[in-house]
């Protein structure tokens, strides 16, 4: 029998404290939400290592980003009970949930039709959050503008849509390959414009639609 509890514990005091992560709002939410009940049955007892998690034959390479890296955007993200949360690629809502508790409203975005069902269930109790269905590379303009936008996942070709449905003063953090190391970045939009800064070394799967743009030599 699997003490998942324990193993919560664990992954906060081993995972998440050591790595910068001082805000208690998160590292009470981290220890809160139950991270198994997101993973698929063979990978549960896997659901509190540091390290990505898979999400299912057929979904490659979509995972639960390494606690670590979600806790750190978090921190960085700095999320305030007002604010307003675009979370893309939420997959199968583990981070919608974290998120749940810190922000006034989150809207979890998914593209992938079984994930999105996994993160309906999962969420359901949770009257602040909204799984929208839809192609991750547009966002949710409707539901815009946002003070916070998250990727659960890297980018390789800049996401300008969604840059765009930042709200001023908000911030966007996401993971860029590509150059000589991938880095979590983070974007803040003011009067001038959007302006972004790298944080941390950071490798985690690039989303669908955010791959490298093909290009043909003649």
């Amino acid at each position: 029998m699997v003490d998942f509890p324990a193993l919560r514990t664990k992954m906060v005091d081993g995972q998440v404290r050591p790595n910068d992560v001082t805000d208690l709002r998160i590292i009470d939410a981290m220890g809160e939400v139950a991270r198994e009940n997101f993973a698929p049955d063979d990978q549960k007892p896997l659901a509190y290592l540091d390290r990505d998690l898979p999400l299912g034959a057929g979904r490659a390479p979509r995972v639960l980003i390494q606690p670590m890296v979600l806790a750190r955007m978090l921190q960085y993200a700095a999320i305030k009970p007002t604010d307003k949360v675009l979370e893309v690629g939420s997959a199968s809502g583990y981070g919608a949930a974290v998120m749940a508790r810190l922000a006034g409203s989150v809207v979890a975005l998914e593209q992938d039709g079984d994930l999105a069902t996994i993160a309906r269930r999962q969420l359901s109790g949770l009257a602040n959050v909204a799984v929208v269905e839809a192609s991750l590379t547009k966002g949710v303009r409707d539901a815009a503008p946002f003070d916070v936008i998250i990727f659960n996942g890297a980018v390789v070709t800049f996401p300008d849509a969604i840059a765009d449905q930042l709200a001023k003063g908000g911030r966007m953090l996401l993971v860029e390959e590509g150059g000589s190391a991938p880095w979590a970045k983070l974007y803040t939009r003011d009067d001038a414009g959007i302006s972004g800064r790298a944080l941390f070394n950071a490798s985690i799967p690039v989303l669908p639609g955010f791959e490298a743009v093909e290009t043909f030599a003649f």
